[in-house]
């Protein structure tokens, strides 16, 4: 297990348009007895622009709760969204959730995403992303991002991160934000981070393990934030998921069943603090593409080889955990 040696808070740039292009980094060096430790510190050339991102922005009626998703995409680059049924697949599912982790992006630049979001918000909706900037630098190379509801979701532009390491330990680097829900008064709102994960399976055991000390930084520099969660694919099933999965009352919302086409344990998930964040409902699920869009095999393999996995939580905080009526209950159609 590494040791913290420092936390740096990075502030994001905020690009036209209104999107978001982060960058952070962490560092390992050698602490003063020789032990290897993590150091956090921004990238150079961050511009200060703290703050909540949608104060101008009518926001919708508070409702009981939101939906998290993550979803890993399989490789989304421009020419997989120019297929006619893959994008109008991918409209649909992100429109049913608040918020949803994406994995798997590729392109030199964000142009799938704005294509993306062009065609949700057609619909008349508000969505927005947040990516790594750090992140697009090669043309095949994967990054993440978080696509949310500006009418029911703002982002804290001053707490948004991208985690890099330069000794390469993780192969795709978790991108870390903090939300906000909006509609209640501040001060009742559910606010929480999320860390968006994308493990290789060539190296899980390794990374599972650093993940678990990402975790501890962004809980420890998050200003008393104890709503930490954890989202994406992890390559492991939940009780596989080595220092991970020994931190202090961590729970998963999928624990049997399968997140990829091709069945098996599940790798992709959502991971929280079951004593922290009692804002949970106690709903979560997998979107089963090929039932739900009426998909063979073949079909919904086009779109990705894993499936949407969600899980609620109540929209004020502290909330405890009760039993919604079922109108909130919001599944695609």
């Amino acid at each position: 297990m590494w040791r913290l040696f420092s936390v740096v808070v990075l502030v994001a740039v905020v690009v036209g348009g209104g999107y978001l292009y982060l960058n952070y980094q962490i560092k390992v060096d050698q602490g003063e007895d020789g032990v290897q430790c993590i150091k956090i510190t921004p990238q150079s050339g961050q511009q200060l622009l703290p703050g909540w991102s949608s104060e101008k922005l009518p926001a919708k009626p508070p409702r009981p709760a939101i939906r998290i998703a993550t979803f890993n995409l399989t490789r989304l680059d421009e020419n997989k969204l120019a297929y006619r049924q893959v994008n109008d697949i991918l409209v649909h599912v992100i429109s049913c959730f608040d918020i949803v982790a994406l994995q798997a992006v590729q392109g030199k630049n964000q142009v799938v995403l704005l294509r993306l979001i062009e065609q949700i918000n057609a619909a008349g909706r508000e969505y927005d992303f947040a990516v790594c900037r750090g992140a697009v630098r090669e043309p095949v190379e994967q990054y993440s991002a978080f696509l949310f509801d500006r009418a029911g979701i703002e982002i804290d532009t001053s707490l948004a991160q991208q985690v890099d390491d330069p000794q390469r330990r993780f192969r795709h680097k978790p991108l870390v934000a903090s939300f906000r829900v909006r509609g209640p008064d501040t001060a009742q709102a559910f606010t929480f981070t999320l860390i968006n994960v994308h493990v290789d399976p060539a190296r899980a055991a390794a990374e599972l393990d650093l993940l678990d000390d990402v975790h501890k930084a962004v809980r420890d520099d998050r200003q008393n934030e104890d709503d930490i969660i954890l989202l994406g694919d992890f390559a492991a099933a939940s009780d596989h998921l080595g220092q991970l999965g020994q931190v202090p009352d961590i729970t998963s919302s999928i624990t049997d069943t399968p997140t990829t086409l091709r069945g098996g344990r599940p790798v992709d998930n959502i991971l929280f603090n079951r004593r922290a964040t009692t804002e949970y409902t106690g709903r979560s699920g997998v979107l089963d593409l090929m039932r739900e869009f009426d998909l063979t095999f073949a079909a919904a393999l086009e779109v990705s080889e894993h499936l949407p996995v969600w899980a609620e939580f109540h929209s004020y905080e502290g909330a405890q955990h009760v039993h919604l009526p079922e109108e909130t209950d919001r599944r695609t159609r």
